[in-house]
């Protein structure tokens, strides 16, 4: 996949590469978190649980300073090159030093009918939600098309599932408490998270002008508080055995953090929004691991790698549909605050500004990028600049009510004895 993006000449090839390497990723994902089910006893899997979190939140903001340098200077297909030694150099250590137990395969047959209709649900959600109030209006037969095929596949879906012999996403597993309560939060914990990560890097590059690779490192707070919280509470976790409390302050605090975050003007300085992103991250680092130790602990080791794969899968549903939604939002918000605040910076240009008007009414203001930002006119910068600001902040503040449901959600979850041994 990463070869396919690198040496892509045109969108639909890259997007193909990127579409490849999700379905490498999404089974690293689940397989990871599954083989540390499988060799450390759920007493002392927090502690790893922990790093993994760590190991996570350092990746996800060396990525946006590693793709920035690359934008900056080499070029972006360095970004999606660099994986390759990477992963040539983790499946020679995997091969080498991963020994695990193998399965029975007997009887075995992949769940088609199942994984086809949930792509079929999924994707209409996605596009509808993408699509709707930008290009085509809520009540539009398009949109209600798609949200209805949403609707009658994952209906369908489950009906397929609850009969066929290897399903997919077997439908018992959601008759476990713990297992449907730490789905719903994490459904609205990847919403939160992508409603912050997503826009963040670019939202600093607009605002604030910083180039990619400024903009990736001040991501770095972020990491700092995951990193404090997701060992310390992983290590506290395997000493004490507790558990149920760390998610719910961990939603709470996330909650505050967008309340901080929906404060941010384009004058705040860097370092207030930096403790801003710190305690957005602390928040996080008490949440996302903990979830899927509460859900392994929910089930015995057969059943182990399915139940996590189900918990991530509706995650990513939360992440890629709030990705949409908060788009959709925010573009929207932009484009509205844009079309209040712009004749009266063209006015204040005098000559020059019936020429940029003109510009922006062909469509200029579609092709945006904090490069070309930056060579604007001071007015014009400050429109633009403003208008990112105030589409964005208020997006943050819709997403706490959703943040403190899951909190509330998570207060039923029944907190078993954490098992000594991994059978």
């Amino acid at each position: 996949g990463s070869t396919l993006g690198g040496f892509a000449n045109s969108m639909t090839m890259l997007i193909i590469g990127r579409a490849v390497q999700g379905f490498g990723a999404g089974g690293m994902m689940i397989n990871s978190q599954a083989i540390i089910a499988e060799v450390v006893p759920a007493r002392q899997r927090g502690k790893y649980m922990g790093i993994m979190g760590a190991v996570f939140g350092i990746s996800s903001v060396l990525g946006p300073v590693l793709g920035g340098w690359f934008t900056d200077g080499p070029g972006w297909r360095w970004g999606l090159w660099m994986n390759i030694p990477l992963g040539l150099l983790a499946m020679t250590v995997a091969t080498l030093v991963l020994h695990l137990s193998k399965g029975s395969r007997e009887g075995f047959r992949f769940d088609w009918p199942g994984a086809a209709l949930l792509t079929v649900a999924t994707s209409t959600l996605i596009l509808a939600t993408t699509w709707g109030g930008l290009q085509y209006p809520w009540t539009s037969a398009r949109i209600l098309g798609l949200l209805a095929t949403s609707a009658v596949a994952a209906a369908i879906f489950v009906a397929v599932e609850l009969r066929t012999k290897n399903p997919l996403v077997p439908m018992h597993l959601f008759r476990n408490r713990n297992m449907t309560l730490t789905t719903a939060a994490g459904v609205v914990l990847g919403v939160a998270m992508t409603g912050v990560m997503a826009y963040l890097p670019t939202y600093l590059q607009m605002v604030h002008a910083l180039t990619p690779t400024e903009a990736g490192f001040m991501m770095v707070p972020m990491v700092g508080g995951m990193i404090l919280t997701s060992t310390g509470s992983g290590a506290l976790i395997s000493r004490r055995g507790n558990y149920k409390k760390f998610p719910i302050i961990g939603l709470c605090i996330v909650a505050v953090g967008c309340f901080l975050l929906s404060r941010l003007t384009v004058d705040t300085g860097l370092g207030t929004l930096g403790v801003f992103i710190f305690v957005y991250g602390f928040g996080l680092g008490l949440v996302m691991q903990v979830l899927i130790l509460i859900v392994q602990n929910s089930f015995p080791l057969a059943v182990v790698g399915t139940a996590t794969a189900a918990n991530n899968f509706f995650r990513q549903i939360g992440m890629s549909v709030g990705a949409s939604m908060v788009g959709t939002m925010f573009i929207h918000n932009m484009q509205n605050n844009m079309a209040e605040r712009l004749p009266a910076a063209f006015a204040a240009m005098g000559p020059d500004g019936a020429q940029y008007s003109e510009a922006f009414q062909g469509g200029a203001a579609q092709s945006l990028t904090p490069g070309t930002v930056n060579q604007l006119p001071q007015p014009l910068r400050d429109v633009i600049a403003s208008s990112y600001n105030d589409g964005l902040t208020p997006i943050f503040l819709l997403l706490i009510p959703l943040v403190l449901a899951a909190a509330l959600v998570l207060l039923p979850v029944r907190e078993d004895k954490l098992k000594e041994t991994v059978d």
